[in-house]
């Protein structure tokens, strides 16, 4: 019942795009004081998430300090670039209403990355709004471009695959 009403339904739509601007505001700006700021380094935030993996309550779960130990922290200047201009890109394509699942998607997994590192702040909050932007599908973005842009690519997809289907 409630899928039906976020898939189908015009207030639905209305109400998601309000909570999908909104989103796209926090993540927008989040972006944007990490590109213009010139002073993040993922590095920092990373070492302070293997710290709060020790002690009689961590925290941070051993896997996840494990992982940003042997993977994430080596590579911090890539995971730098990814977090600056994912939650730019993110946050542009939630206030657009362009390829608004994927960026929900990629929205819903940086938040988890930040929980799972120990940051609580607006995450949770962001979580469980990006799922009703996920769960409501292209009724998220029915006011916004893709409205326009989802039914293109179809389109010009399945004239792609008429053309390269062999005759019989």
């Amino acid at each position: 019942m409630i899928n039906k009403f976020l898939r189908e339904s015009n207030v639905a739509a209305a109400i998601l795009t309000v909570i999908r601007v909104y989103i796209g505001y926090a993540w927008l700006t989040a972006g944007w004081g990490k590109l213009t700021g010139g002073g993040f380094d993922s590095a920092g935030f990373m070492q302070g998430a293997i710290g709060k993996a020790t002690g009689e309550h961590p925290a941070v779960q051993g896997w996840w300090a494990s992982f940003l130990e042997g993977v994430a922290l080596p590579n911090a200047e890539i995971f730098t670039f990814l977090v600056m201009w994912g939650e730019f890109l993110v946050g542009i394509a939630l206030i657009l209403g362009i390829f608004t699942n994927f960026a929900a998607i990629m929205g819903l997994a940086m938040n988890f990355a930040f929980l799972f590192s120990g940051t609580v702040s607006t995450n949770a909050q962001m979580v469980l709004l990006t799922v009703f932007i996920a769960a409501a599908g292209f009724n998220a973005a029915k006011f916004g471009l893709d409205r326009w842009v989802i039914p293109y690519i179809r389109q010009t997809i399945t004239k792609k695959e008429t053309k390269s289907a062999p005759v019989v």
